[in-house]
Parts: C-alpha cells; sequence; structure tokens
C-alpha cells in the first residue's frame, strides 16, 4: 500500500508541498524527482509490457522507480566527489556513440549483402588446404557395438550377433540389425560418428589408463556391468595431435569461411566509401 499510494499521489505530492522547490513541464506528469532531476510517467511506456495484470504492472513500475531514484543519489554522490577532469566522458561517448553507429550499418549490411552459400565442395576444399590447422586435442574414435543382458551372452543369438558385428561384409551389417531386432538387442552398426576416449569411458564400463596403447592394441572388447554385456568393435581412431577428421570440423570451417567474408565484405565497403569520399573531395587534410 505504501507503494501504491508513492506511485499514484506522488505527482499530487509535487503540486502541493514539493511546487516551490521543483518545477515541471506541464505537459509531463512527473512520477519521481532526485536532486531536480524528473522521471516522467511516459518514460514506463517501455518498462510495462501489455497485458501484464495490474498489480504485476503496479510492481514493476515501483521497482524501475526505486533502481532510477537509487541510481541517481548514487550518481549525485559520485559526480560530487569526483574532480571535474574525471567527470567529463563526453569525448567517451562520442566514441560510443559513432562505433555504434557504424557497427549496425555494418551489422545490416552484412544482413543484405553476405553470401553465406557453402557447398560441400568448398568445405573440403578449405580443409584440405588447411589441414594442418585442425589438430586434435584428445584421442577419438569410431565404434559399432551390441548390448545384451548378461543372461543371454551364451545363447546361440548372442553368438551370432558378435561374430556378425566383426564381420567386414556389408551384408553382414544388414544380418546384424536384422538378428538384433529379432533378439531384441540393442545395436549400433558402423557410422561416421566419432567420439572421444573420454565418452566412451563413460559410455562403456571400462577402466583404461594407457588409451593410445589400449587403441593400438585392440581392434575390438567385451564388457559387462552386472545387468549388460556389450560387444564392441573399434573402426577407426586417431590420436590426440593428429588431423581432425573433415566431419568433426564443417562446423568450424563453416564459420571460418562465413566470418572471412564478413571482414572482405566490410574492408570493401569501406575502400568503396573513402574512395567516393575522396573522388567527391568531402574531405580535407591540412
Amino acid at each position: 500500500m505504501k507503494r501504491l499510494f508513492y506511485l499514484l499521489f506522488f505527482p499530487m505530492l509535487l503540486q502541493t508541498a514539493g511546487c516551490r522547490y521543483f518545477t515541471a513541464p506541464p505537459e509531463e506528469e512527473v512520477i519521481a524527482v532526485a536532486f531536480e532531476t524528473y522521471l516522467y510517467r511516459s518514460e514506463l511506456e517501455d518498462v510495462i509490457s501489455p497485458g501484464l495484470s495490474p498489480a504485476d504492472s503496479l510492481e514493476i513500475a515501483n521497482q524501475y522507480i526505486d533502481n532510477w531514484i537509487f541510481q541517481q543519489v548514487l550518481l549525485k554522490h559520485a559526480a560530487k566527489n569526483l574532480p571535474r577532469e574525471r567527470r567529463d566522458f563526453e569525448k567517451q561517448l562520442e566514441n560510443y556513440r559513432n562505433s555504434l553507429i557504424i557497427y549496425e550499418y555494418e551489422s545490416e549490411l552484412i544482413r543484405q549483402k553476405l553470401d553465406t552459400t557453402l557447398t560441400e565442395e568448398q568445405i573440403t576444399a578449405f580443409y584440405n588446404e588447411n589441414s594442418a590447422d585442425f589438430q586434435l586435442r584428445e584421442n577419438i574414435v569410431r565404434i559399432s557395438y551390441v548390448k545384451i543382458p548378461v543372461k543371454s551372452v551364451q545363447t546361440p543369438a548372442a553368438k551370432k550377433v558378435r561374430k556378425l558385428l566383426l564381420s567386414d561384409s556389408p551384408d553382414d551389417t544388414e544380418k546384424l540389425i536384422e538378428q538384433c531386432d529379432k533378439s531384441l538387442f540393442v545395436c549400433k552398426p558402423a557410422d561416421e560418428q566419432w567420439m572421444s576416449f573420454a565418452e566412451l569411458l563413460k559410455e562403456f564400463p571400462l577402466d583404461v589408463f594407457d588409451q593410445e596403447g589400449f587403441l593400438a592394441g585392440h581392434t575390438s572388447f567385451e564388457t559387462s556391468d552386472s545387468l549388460f554385456t556389450w560387444f564392441v568393435r573399434i573402426n577407426e581412431y586417431k590420436f590426440r595431435d593428429s588431423t581432425s577428421p573433415l566431419i568433426l570440423e564443417q562446423q568450424n570451417i563453416r564459420n571460418i569461411i562465413l566470418n572471412r567474408r564478413k571482414q572482405e565484405l566490410i574492408n570493401r565497403m569501406q575502400h568503396e566509401i573513402f574512395q567516393e569520399a575522396l573522388k567527391n573531395k568531402d574531405f580535407e587534410k591540412f
């Protein structure tokens, strides 16, 4: 109730007891004042969203007013206690404003003019030309696996899927999927998805201290917990500091190429504008 009274009747107080101290334009409704600086009701229009309940609107308005008053008090105190030369921000504000104007123009130029089309051939070509820049920071692997209940490990179906998993025949991959569906086993056939060795250790109950030695010495492995057994085939691996696969770098390459195009577009725009101003003799150096 105190805040409600403050918001609704503060202008009336200004017009009575406070009017001898402060004057405000008659067409504006004042809702707060601090050190001869006014806050007008019209300034709340951008703060309160349409559709809010009266209670929510009042709460937001009061919070905004309280924050405004608090800021004015701190500002007054800081200005009073700082030397004049440390209170002059006109140059900084002008530079900041100029930077914002240029940034907004460049952003709009990029939005309208930037060519964001990238083909697979362009990405592959960039990768091949800059492969030395794409180095792995950790060991990675590509795997396929079958997950079966521990109680089914010795069944003919389990032995069959294990054999199919280790086969290099494409036909056996299809047979593996069919056998897993028939036996209700979880099956992940080979694909192009890579995972870090750290992710491998999280996904399977496995203790490995020498990652490079393990990868170099295994083409497959089996591991179990109390409920399941996994038959895992290592289809491919790469050690840290080797070249990262293209499939892992595609988004990174796309970002690099687009960022370069942005900078080239901005540089070309700046050059053209400067040359036009030079041609028109819009500036002169003394």
